[in-house]
């Protein structure tokens, strides 16, 4: 199995940030989309991380 790290094509809200880690780790992207929004919440560095994931993550296929 080759996992890539690179976002998600088909489940996406945004940019498919959340889609494409939930692909690579193999759990839920609304998991994922959880813990960004605790980030985001609680500590602010969410969306910090975010945007710098959907600048360097490469688009699937």
């Amino acid at each position: 199995m080759d996992k890539k790290f690179q976002k998600s094509a088909t489940n996406k809200k945004l940019c498919g940030v959340c889609g494409g880690l939930s692909e690579y780790f193999g759990i839920d992207a609304t998991i994922i989309r959880l813990i960004w929004i605790l980030l985001v919440i609680f500590g602010g560095t969410g969306i910090l991380a975010y945007l710098i994931l959907a600048l360097v993550m490469p688009k699937a296929a």
